[in-house]
């Protein structure tokens, strides 16, 4: 076999559904066994499979921990929220003493949909079995609370959206649709927010494959990274969007661009 949706392990019973629908779109089977070229989904091995990936193995793993995330903005100059990696509580406690003017946030370091997360004040003692190094993030309250998220395929940006919590919906501080929030069509991206946005996924090689990138605005007006996602291995990129054809578009995209990539 050439080509192959390739779904193996304890986690292909999660991604099923998600294998079954990239199928359908791209015209490929599903294995668990690697082909030649491959759209990975389930994988269990800390190695990468044999054969090509179409999404890197590597920048799976990358977009997965949000430890890894925050040195590799940090070092692309990616622009964020203040972040920091702690080894300790007490440096926890610390920096949160120091600064009582602002507001942090603990991150789960490898929860998607905020899951985890959870706003840490100085007295708050941290679980015993969070990983370490502790990732802990300015928040920056909004008024609205709302998160941007622009698509990627094989280098092209699109879909520019924003997630918002719908009239009647208990808001919260982590705006996911996990927690009730909405996906809103947007008009054109702003220059400097697809700058940001194109320079995290090239940063974490997402950039010429596929990738997302989620983002918020500031009260200074500055564009910040929050995250990346993609397909792979720990979580997908969320295809509930309710924008249009938008979901048809990213699978249509990925399509054309897996075919182009595995001639």
């Amino acid at each position: 076999m050439k080509a192959t949706i390739l779904n193996t392990g304890d986690a292909a019973c999660f991604f099923e559904e998600h294998a079954q629908r990239l199928a359908r779109a791209m015209h490929l089977e599903i294995s668990s066994t690697p082909a030649q070229h491959n759209y990975l989904l389930g994988w269990e091995s800390s190695q990468p499979p044999s054969g090509r990936s179409f999404i890197p193995f590597d920048a799976i793993t990358l977009a997965s921990d949000k430890r890894q995330l925050a040195e590799t903005f940090a070092n692309a100059r990616v622009a964020t929220p203040r972040t920091y990696l702690l080894e300790s509580e007490d440096e926890v406690k610390q920096l949160i003493h120091a600064e009582p003017q602002s507001q942090w946030i603990l991150k789960w370091p490898t929860g998607s949909g905020a899951s985890g997360h959870r706003l840490q004040e100085w007295d708050m003692p941290i679980p015993l079995d969070w990983p370490r190094p502790y990732i802990i993030q300015e928040f920056i309250p909004l008024e609205v609370p709302e998160v941007y998220r622009l698509y990627c395929v094989a280098g092209e940006t699109f879909g520019w959206n924003a997630r918002r919590f719908p009239p009647g919906v208990e808001t919260s501080p982590f705006v996911a649709r996990a927690r009730g929030a909405r996906y809103e069509a947007q008009k054109d991206i702003p220059p400097a927010a697809e700058f940001q946005a194109r320079l995290a996924l090239s940063a974490t090689h997402l950039l010429d494959s596929f990738g997302c990138a989620d983002l918020m605005k500031d009260d200074r007006g500055r564009w910040l990274v929050l995250e990346v996602n993609t397909d792979g291995i720990y979580s997908h990129v969320d295809r509930n969007i309710c924008i249009g054809n938008m979901a048809r578009e990213i699978d249509r995209r990925l399509s054309q661009a897996f075919h182009t990539w595995s001639r």
